[in-house]
């Protein structure tokens, strides 16, 4: 009997213990033992991050300047290429850090427009530019002048003028300037209206990919903008349209004159058709050639007679 109540007292000792234990979990909830944990493991890596002896080897701060520099100069680079670059300049980084920072790393708007010019400068050769601009005549109506120019020499493929501009004008001047199968695959043109579906469908017919600019981006057409600013400047501006045939004439001069005589910046003070280097010869005199009606002259020698 007795080892019986002994051996239930036993029993009930530590059933009447822990028989309410389940009532110290109200004092703390299962969310704030998670936060507590949590917040304990920021702590414990803080810890092990800034003593020397412990933890990962610290980056140094201007691997990660190295690393935004890479992206930003070579915007095809992924975390592989810029890590590899990395470990031969003797930086110990590892790969999925880079990635991280990469990720992190918002886009630059100065990253998309490297990539335009990039494309614009691997591919002059094989590029074109296709743009309108506006000239008044005497009685103050608008004509339109419509011009192709190739990128690599900045020549002037085609010039036409009209003053009813509509995709069908456009697709016939088209056809006129490219009528073979040339050396040109892709037409940077903007989001004027006039270039249509029509438009865009015969491009790419005659085997030439159209390239939209984005919207109020004219710089991306830089080549037939400037053009356009230097025939204004040089011409346009300095005469007044009386119609059509007289505004064309005044054009084909004019781009006589920026193809055989005008030197140009972006071609080393060379013309789009090559204008040759001429010694002077001895007893010459230097004699100037007017162009475009006397706004412009070419100077060459000319001996003695």
């Amino acid at each position: 009997m007795r080892g019986n109540r002994c051996g239930e007292q036993g029993q009930a000792g530590p059933v009447s213990l822990w028989d309410r234990w389940t009532d110290a979990l109200i004092i703390v909830k299962p969310e704030t033992v998670v936060r507590w944990h949590r917040a304990g493991f920021r702590l414990y890596w803080r810890f092990r991050s800034r003593v020397s002896w412990l933890g990962r080897r610290k980056i140094e701060p201007n691997v990660f300047e190295l690393v935004k520099r890479m992206a930003k100069e070579n915007p095809s680079w992924g975390a592989p290429r810029i890590h590899g670059e990395l470990l031969k300049l003797g930086f110990e980084i590892s790969e999925r850090t880079v990635s991280r920072y990469l990720l992190r790393r918002n886009p630059s708007p100065a990253d998309a427009v490297q990539r335009w010019l990039a494309f614009l400068k691997n591919h002059r050769e094989a590029i074109v530019a296709l743009d309108f601009f506006t000239v008044p005549t005497l009685t103050f109506h608008l004509l339109y002048g419509f011009f192709v120019i190739d990128h690599h020499r900045r020549r002037i493929l085609h010039f036409n003028v009209t003053a009813h501009p509509t995709a069908v004008w456009v697709c016939q001047q088209l056809r006129e300037a490219f009528p073979d199968a040339g050396p040109y695959r892709h037409a940077i043109l903007d989001r004027d209206t006039k270039f249509s579906a029509e438009v865009l469908d015969l491009l790419k017919s005659s085997g030439i990919e159209p390239v939209r600019t984005s919207i109020r981006s004219p710089w991306q057409n830089g080549t037939a903008e400037r053009w356009v600013g230097s025939a204004r400047r040089e011409c346009f501006d300095q005469v007044i349209a009386l119609n059509e045939p007289h505004l064309r004439r005044i054009a084909c001069e004019y781009i006589a004159y920026y193809h055989d005589d005008r030197t140009h910046l972006g071609l080393d003070k060379d013309t789009p058709l090559g204008r040759p280097v001429e010694p002077k010869p001895t007893a010459a005199r230097l004699e100037s050639l007017p162009r475009v009606g006397g706004l412009h002259h070419r100077y060459v020698w000319k001996t003695a007679a």
